[in-house]
């Protein structure tokens, strides 16, 4: 299946999980990853021969970055599809990840692989199939207003004229995965219920980063 999933049904049972610490990625969003370890080298090599499909999933345990311990993973992590891979003379991928949907990680399977693989079900994120879901419900003045708020304060320059040309989903949706947040963040923003629960969560973490850092240095969206 070389061409994007439409509906929880174009999906398959299920997919190789990647467990990657603070590594947050939403649908119709891109994510970059280089890949290095020996283990995920041979997963991207199997996605690619396959479906291209990859589950982000972040660690119970977050104290590394992708832990070797086989520990508890989140409940729901993020379905992305390879779009964009180049390889290097080292061993090594960079790889870009477009989101496809939100999961649930019903089942780790056991499995002979060197990766973890486990199955899914997308059903209860049948919204995120569309890019633009939820847009209307959004404030989206008082998020750019946010927006502006944290580039004065973390003295950042922005693209206004592309931010204004953005859709809000996608505007949403790229400055939660760029936000300053740790894993614990990350996690809640992704398993926010709608796209309006995400923008207004993720204007109160910026107030509340603000808020801690009047007076002191910001640290900049990266």
């Amino acid at each position: 299946m070389l061409k994007r999933p439409t509906s929880p049904a174009d999906l398959p049972r299920s997919v190789p999980v990647f467990p990657l610490s603070g590594a947050l990625l939403l649908p119709f969003s891109h994510r970059p990853l280089n890949v290095f370890e020996p283990r995920y080298i041979d997963m991207v090599d199997a996605a690619l021969r396959g479906d291209r499909l990859i589950g982000l999933i972040q660690p119970e345990d977050t104290s590394e970055e992708s832990p070797r311990a086989p520990g508890a993973l989140q409940p729901i992590g993020c379905l992305g599809r390879i779009t964009h891979f180049e390889e290097s003379g080292e061993g090594r991928y960079f790889i870009i990840l477009e989101g496809v949907t939100r999961f649930r990680l019903t089942h780790e399977l056991t499995v002979m692989t060197p990766y973890r693989q486990g199955t899914i079900s997308a059903e209860e994120f049948a919204t995120d199939f569309t890019r633009a879901y939820g847009e209307d419900a959004v404030d989206r003045e008082r998020f750019v207003k946010m927006m502006r708020d944290y580039a004065e304060f973390a003295n950042i320059e922005l693209n206004w004229d592309e931010i204004e040309r953005t859709g809000t989903a996608e505007l949403v949706n790229f400055c939660c995965m760029v936000g300053p947040y740790g894993p614990a963040e990350k996690q809640v923003l992704l398993e926010a219920a709608t796209l309006e629960q995400r923008a207004e969560t993720l204007i109160a973490m910026t107030e509340y980063e603000m808020a801690r850092g009047a007076g002191g240095s910001a640290t900049p969206l990266n």
